[in-house]
């Protein structure tokens, strides 16, 4: 059975006595020992400016996690693709690739912070375009071989870009909206999905039907679905999910002022949508609801536990992982 765990964000909130070395330390610690509890894949997730350190540098990340660990997948969940030069993207993937020995899984994403667009000095207005254009260019870019590219986004000379990879690098693409999941199904190897469970069954017939006009086989096609999985009551895990996600709201802000100290109250609007996409109960439930994504969705499924959390000390982080490894994994409904 297959199960990964993420989103491994290297955060330090306000209080938190640890330096960053140990904020790294610690994930790199996290994603051996859940090499040693069999998760399937370690995944991080990328952001820049925000005061608690998000995760910037994921392939940088990666590289660290690969060369401490020999059998675990290291997905990216996910480079902010049109933040980065498309060269280097595709020089730092396929050297993460050899470092791993084929273990990496790239998600790519559009992101949604104008800072990070104006800082990083990339047009969010053609990001999306952007995007189509990379998913088209990192393939070409991993043969090896000498080409040139000349697009409607970017334009090089003849160049040939290495070390390239023996091993295919899976790209998966991660968004919300339809235009995401058709981009993946026209470009990609696979949806990288939060949605809700509704929504996300929606997402698999978007995307069902763009490969039907592509002409694609679509059991080639990689469903990746991360949720919040958490023994426990729905309410209780919100307000520990919500500990972590309100800094997305403040993110905005907090790039050019100190981020607020604590958590703002959790509104019902905020709590609903979180509840949505949490996976929680017994872990029993939690198996029992993965197996109804499954059925509705009618596709096979990967699955992703994001439950990583921040604010939880490191001893009490192990002991979530192991359990979900223990009493989910072995049951998680992939085919």
């Amino acid at each position: 059975m297959s199960l990964g765990f993420g989103l491994l964000s290297a955060q330090r909130v306000s209080g938190d006595p640890r330096s960053w070395e140990d904020v790294y330390a610690e994930t790199i610690d996290l994603s051996v020992a859940l090499e040693g509890m069999g998760y399937e894949t370690v995944w991080t997730t990328e952001h820049h400016f925000v005061d608690d350190g998000y995760m910037p540098s994921l392939l940088v990340t990666s590289a660290a996690i690969a060369a401490a660990t020999k059998s675990i997948n290291i997905g990216t969940g996910v480079v902010l693709a049109p933040l980065h030069h498309p060269v280097r993207l595709a020089e730092d993937a396929a050297t993460v690739q050899v470092i791993s020995n084929g273990r990496l899984v790239l998600g790519l994403g559009l992101g949604w912070s104008k800072i990070e667009y104006q800082v990083l000095g990339s047009d969010m207005a053609s990001r999306g375009r952007a995007m189509s254009e990379i998913l088209q260019f990192l393939p070409k870019a991993w043969t090896g071989e000498p080409f040139t590219w000349s697009g409607d986004i970017y334009s090089y000379p003849e160049m040939a870009i290495r070390p390239a990879p023996i091993d295919p690098i899976p790209v998966i693409v991660g968004g919300g909206v339809d235009a995401a999941v058709r981009r993946a199904a026209k470009y990609a190897d696979g949806f990288f999905s939060n949605a809700s469970q509704d929504e996300f069954v929606h997402q698999v017939r978007v995307g069902c039907d763009e490969m039907e006009k592509a002409d694609r086989d679509p059991s080639t096609f990689r469903w990746i679905y991360y949720g919040v999985m958490y023994p426990g009551p729905k309410d209780e895990i919100a307000q520990s999910a919500w500990s972590q996600m309100w800094k997305y709201s403040d993110m905005e802000a907090s790039a050019s002022r100190p981020g607020l100290v604590g958590a703002p109250i959790l509104e019902s609007t905020s709590e609903r949508a979180i509840t949505e996409r949490i996976i929680g109960g017994s872990s029993a439930e939690i198996v029992d609801t993965l197996g109804s994504i499954r059925r509705r969705a009618g596709v096979p499924i990967e699955w992703v536990a994001r439950s990583f959390f921040c604010d939880l000390p490191h001893a009490r982080q192990l002991e979530i992982a192991q359990q979900l490894a223990v009493e989910v994994l072995p049951f998680a409904p992939n085919g």
